[in-house]
């Protein structure tokens, strides 16, 4: 039997992967790590800088370069760009870099390599920088990938402004990849051809079962932290947008009554680096001493820590995924969620930014045994770890001809994305 040519990886194909914030990366990376093994595609990493020292550090830890970094948040004299800004410097540095054989200078990142000619650029989810990467891309007739494609939560203005990026790409993209059913089912409502949607599972849920492989403890600051039965964990994340001023204040004082009528249990808070975010939780719980207030965790730290953990308080979008595949209840301090499927299921519980509400749901959580197993014992509805997976198969049946995803068959979704994007040949190739 003929054996198949091995592809040199410089002749490979190229695609853009544009990440611009922490979420981001961690739902990238195994992304980027299945494109570099599939032996067909050659990933070219774009950091946006919208969060550049948090992305570059997680990206490095897993031994992954970045092609290129936009620098798009840098302070200029000491004043930070507004949304506005970071949109143009993206799609500014979107059409440089694809302008180049090689990075321009002004955006080096970790080596000077060649990223021109690349046939799709994949962006995900709902950032700023998903949405002016995505613009940028479909200016320059760059057939662009939707990861984590159709959350909604159906008002505009929450989350702002996510809401209205992820409108806009599923917009303009050609392919979309969607985490459930339901978010397929929101697509085909909003018009989206049905076959060019694929239900992949969600990529968060492949980086937690590799983080789970590590070895290692809850990072630093945390190291004498005592967890077990008569000191439960409860793990506290808040830093959305929607929440900064009197949101964020109302999370950290239910976060400061619970440690005060839990003095047993331990209160892990990370605290993202935006003063914004941060401020409203130090001015709280600094003198709660059964309050820990530490620096962002790497990644495998978080995800011991989300193991560990009693219960979780967030409003981060990630945790909803991760926490129910590892039995812990998790409560959403947000108003609205685009993760619903999670609430239907019975692994989150939308408890807004009320404080009394966020005290009274805890406490159950904390002290019932019974409740807090029922709420463990719940499936999670995002995936089972081969999302990665499914977008490098979907890709290669798109872009390179190759067998349709598991979840299709047939020719569907290759003439379909074909068809979106004006191939003239679409109609021919379907007769073939």
């Amino acid at each position: 039997m003929r054996r198949a040519r091995v592809i040199p990886y410089s002749e490979r194909t190229r695609v853009l992967v544009v990440i611009g914030t922490r979420p981001e990366a961690i739902k990238m990376i195994p992304v980027i790590r299945a494109l570099q093994d599939s032996g067909t595609f050659r990933p070219v990493v774009i950091s946006t800088g919208q969060h550049t020292d948090l992305v570059d550090t997680l990206i490095h830890s897993v031994g992954m370069r970045v092609d290129a970094n936009l620098r798009a948040s840098e302070a200029v004299d000491g004043v930070r760009p507004t949304l506005n800004k970071v949109f143009a410097r993206v799609m500014v540095g979107i059409d440089r870099v694809w302008a180049s054989d090689t990075v321009p200078d002004e955006y080096l990142a970790d080596g000077r390599r060649s990223v021109g000619g690349a046939v799709a650029c994949l962006v995900h989810g709902d950032t700023s920088s998903a949405a002016a990467a995505a613009l940028a891309s479909f200016n320059l007739q760059i057939p662009v990938v939707h990861v984590e494609a159709g959350l909604r939560t159906s008002n505009l203005l929450s989350p702002f402004p996510e809401e209205g990026n992820r409108q806009l790409i599923s917009r303009i993209a050609a392919l979309h990849l969607a985490p459930t059913t339901q978010n397929k089912m929101n697509l085909v409502r909003e018009g989206v051809d049905y076959d060019r949607i694929v239900v992949t599972g969600n990529t968060s849920i492949d980086m937690l079962q590799w983080a789970s492989e590590q070895e290692g403890g809850f990072g630093q600051g945390l190291e004498s932290l005592e967890v077990d039965e008569a000191h439960p964990l409860v793990l506290v994340t808040a830093h959305r947008r929607e929440n900064w001023g009197e949101g964020l204040a109302r999370i950290a004082a239910a976060v400061r009554r619970l440690s005060e009528s839990h003095a047993h249990a331990r209160f892990v808070v990370p605290m993202h680096p935006n003063p914004v975010a941060r401020q409203p939780l130090l001015d709280a719980l600094s003198d709660c001493d059964n309050v820990h207030l530490v620096e962002p965790r790497e990644y495998a730290d978080f995800a011991r820590l989300m193991v560990a953990a009693r219960l979780i308080i967030t409003d981060s979008g990630g945790v909803q995924e991760e926490a129910p595949s590892l039995g812990t209840p998790v409560l959403v301090a947000r108003d609205t969620t685009e993760r619903g499927e999670g609430v239907q299921a019975g692994t989150l519980v939308l408890v807004g930014t009320d404080t009394d509400r966020i005290v009274r749901e805890a406490t159950v959580l904390i002290d019932d045994d019974l409740e807090h197993a029922r709420r463990a014992a719940r499936s999670n509805p995002y995936g089972d770890g081969r999302a990665s997976e499914r977008i490098v198969q979907a890709l290669e049946n798109v872009l390179r001809d190759g067998p349709a995803p598991q979840e299709l068959s047939g020719d569907g979704l290759r003439m379909a994305v074909r068809r979106r994007l004006g191939f003239e040949d679409a109609a021919a190739a379907a007769g073939n």
